[in-house]
């Protein structure tokens, strides 16, 4: 039995500009998948919001 899958998983954060220099490969690319998850989170906010405000601009212009 593994011990280790008794422990909470540790939360992967980034803090931009932080040394990377003691971070391993896979580490680094944990970091990657994390903000390539969080630009596709921040694309999906723009397109909703600019389809927001397409609606309430098409309907004001009436």
């Amino acid at each position: 039995m593994n011990d280790d899958d008794d422990r909470p998983k540790r939360k992967i954060t980034h803090d931009i500009g932080q040394d990377l220099y003691l971070l391993s490969i896979n580490e680094l690319e944990e970091r990657i998948a994390l903000l390539n998850d969080e630009i596709a989170r921040l694309k999906a906010a723009i397109a909703s919001k600019q389809s927001t405000r397409g609606a309430a601009d098409s309907f004001f212009k009436k």
